[in-house]
């Protein structure tokens, strides 16, 4: 069983993630080739694509969100991530377990008592005018149903039950909106696919789960099953791994654990050259695994989870950022060579144009300058 060191593994996520060369996919494939965006602050999917694709235009995902092409929605981990519509049609119903679960996590002893079948019903009826609401709206209107010590748990719940999507203009470009949901029903046109029944046979059994794995792996691989887990937060996915034995490599990593893959997909060689790229918060690029060493170090592990975010520098987490009145600011998590700092200043440069729409080429590295 061959074994893929480190730098192995980070070429090959980085080359999974379209991070390795800019990529020439249209926005939408971009969006379904990563299995989504971790999305709950509404701006970072435009600099997540912009360090991906080759000349993004923010314009054309803002008219896919429009277009009701692509979608805010709860789904994986019950985090709130930017979809290509089809894939939340076929995936949705993979997911209602754990977002059940994950919101009873939280608010158990609010819903104690509670009926949620006839919750979700009662929900089904008040938003079946395809109405957008806020939380506080529908918590109005799902009065008898609300638990204490607020609306909060309730829209919560009701999300996790019924299908919903938060409608525009929350996350267009440079927009700023509140949380408004209505039905995915009502704003796709149809349902989200039910559950496949379960054949006879091996390959019978949870389509939509071997489906998972194979995009999982395609956008993230090689990866172990705990990386998968972790990933999306499904339980069960053993199963469909196990169905799929015989169609996937396997490889081991430095320290012994069983990496999956699909056996075409590209692995590059762990000398590849690594571009500097500028990551937003919350990017899956980090969080798309349990053992996440592949690209940030032990030590800077939390940062992950606090919103921060990062710059990669020969493919590895390095700085963290931020942009405020036209500048970006980096701040090393390590030395930098002089070439690192002049590539890192570059492309902070064509970020903070970005950023401000041609107005500011401003970036500030922490123990040196950076310039315009």
């Amino acid at each position: 069983m061959d074994v893929l060191d480190t730098r192995a593994l980070n070429r090959a996520t980085l080359a999974r993630q379209l991070l390795l060369e800019p990529s020439g996919m249209p926005v939408l494939d971009a969006v379904a080739h990563l299995c989504g965006m971790q999305a709950q602050e509404p701006q970072e999917p435009f600099v997540g694509l912009w360090s991906r694709l080759r000349a993004f235009d923010p314009s054309a995902l803002s008219d896919l969100l429009t277009e009701r092409r692509v979608v805010r929605t709860h789904l994986m981990r019950r985090t709130v991530h930017l979809l290509a519509a089809e894939d939340v049609l076929a995936w949705r119903s993979r997911h209602e377990a754990m977002l059940r679960q994950r919101v009873l996590g939280v608010y158990r002893r609010e819903f104690d008592g509670v009926d949620l079948d006839a919750l979700a019903a009662a929900a089904r009826k008040v938003t079946a005018d395809g109405e957008a609401r806020t939380t506080a709206e529908l918590a109005r209107e799902l009065a008898e149903y609300r638990p204490e010590p607020g609306p909060r748990a309730l829209g919560e719940m009701v999300g996790a039950l019924v299908p919903m999507v938060q409608v525009p203009p929350r996350g267009l470009w440079r927009t700023k909106g509140g949380v408004r949901t209505v039905p995915l029903a009502s704003w796709l046109g149809r349902e989200a696919d039910p559950p496949a029944p379960c054949g006879p046979g091996p390959d019978g059994c949870d389509p939509a789960g071997r489906a998972l794995v194979r995009r999982y792996l395609a956008a993230f691989g090689p990866a172990a099953s705990a990386d998968l887990r972790a990933w999306c937060g499904l339980a069960g996915l053993p199963a469909a791994v196990s169905a799929m034995r015989e169609e996937l490599a396997v490889f081991r990593d430095e320290r012994g654990r069983r990496l999956l893959d699909l056996p075409d997909a590209p692995r590059p060689d762990g000398r590849t050259p690594a571009p500097v790229r500028f990551l937003p918060a919350f990017d899956n690029a980090v969080l798309g695994y349990c053992d996440r060493t592949r690209i940030i170090d032990d030590t800077h592990r939390g940062l992950s989870v606090t919103g921060a975010r990062f710059v990669l520098v020969d493919g590895r987490v390095a700085a963290t950022w931020s942009a405020e009145e036209g500048t970006v600011a980096v701040s090393p998590l390590r030395g930098f060579s002089r070439a690192e700092r002049g590539a890192v200043a570059e492309q902070g440069r064509a970020l903070a144009s970005l950023l401000s729409q041609g107005q500011s080429r401003r970036v500030r590295i922490a123990g040196g300058g950076g310039g315009r």
